[in-house]
């Protein structure tokens, strides 16, 4: 059986701290600056702790807003971030291998593929809940919204990233 690090632990834990300060940093209702720690930890830790991280930093803001969308909408809603923030990490991985540095490919393609699911396909899980509040109008406009929200979270984690590779002597975390 394979034991957890207490140091990927910790540094789970500072960045969801980090993902409670983000909740506060708001773009529109609850959308905000929380799961860029968890795309930061999808790269640093790997894809399941990003998945744990992302979805911890929804429900700190959901929790800060008052759940306006319902808990239930609220509990799919972390599922949705934990599945991008998983799959960022997974394809980064993936794609930039053992390659030392950012990859700009990999990046550019885990990016893609977590906004896509941050927004578009989140929109679509939600719309059954979310059209009768929100109308067809409302929920394009909450796409291009999260959708771009997603965007900047995951830019500003791949640039944290970039200055912290080579920085980082944290024994037992993969980061490379």
């Amino acid at each position: 059986m394979k034991t957890l690090n207490i140091k990927k632990m910790i540094a789970a834990a500072l960045l969801i701290a980090l993902s409670f300060i983000g909740a506060n940093l708001k773009i529109m209702g609850t959308i905000a600056f929380d799961s860029m720690p968890g795309f930061l930890g999808a790269l640093l830790l790997g894809p399941v702790w990003g998945a744990l991280i992302g979805a911890a930093g929804h429900f700190l803001t959901a929790l800060f807003a008052g759940f306006v969308l319902t808990l239930p909408v609220h509990l799919e809603i972390m599922g949705i971030m934990a599945g991008a923030t998983a799959a960022f990490g997974a394809i980064y991985r993936r794609l930039a291998g053992k390659r030392k540095g950012l990859s700009g490919g990999a990046a550019l393609t885990a990016a893609f593929a977590a906004v896509l699911i941050n927004g578009p396909a989140g929109i679509a899980v939600l719309s059954v809940q979310l059209l009768p509040v929100l109308g067809k109008a409302g929920l394009l406009t909450l796409t291009g919204v999260l959708s771009a929200a997603a965007a900047l979270n995951i830019a500003a984690a791949l640039l944290l990233y970039h200055l912290l590779l080579g920085k980082l002597d944290i024994a037992g975390i993969d980061h490379e």
